[in-house]
């Protein structure tokens, strides 16, 4: 798996675990809709930490508590 894809999944399971939808998620953490879109149909291939910043402090959580994650304990290497 790679990064984004990473983040895509833990961003969905987050959703799905607080029965929360994409866009209030997006209204939660003052980003635009597109923003997390983005992020989840691959448009943004290298989102900004500070835009997942705001995502967990939508979703009420630290960047740690986001990252700590089996997602992100099993990425491919970014540097061959």
């Amino acid at each position: 798996m790679d990064t984004i894809s990473a983040i895509k999944t833990r961003i969905l399971h987050l959703c799905a675990e607080r029965g929360i939808t994409i866009n209030r998620l997006a209204t939660i953490s003052a980003l635009p809709p597109s923003s997390v879109k983005n992020i989840l149909y691959g448009r943004s291939t290298d989102p900004k930490i500070s835009t997942i910043k705001k995502l967990c402090d939508g979703l009420d959580m630290t960047l740690g508590d986001f990252f700590n994650s089996p997602e992100f304990d099993n990425l491919e290497p970014e540097i061959r």
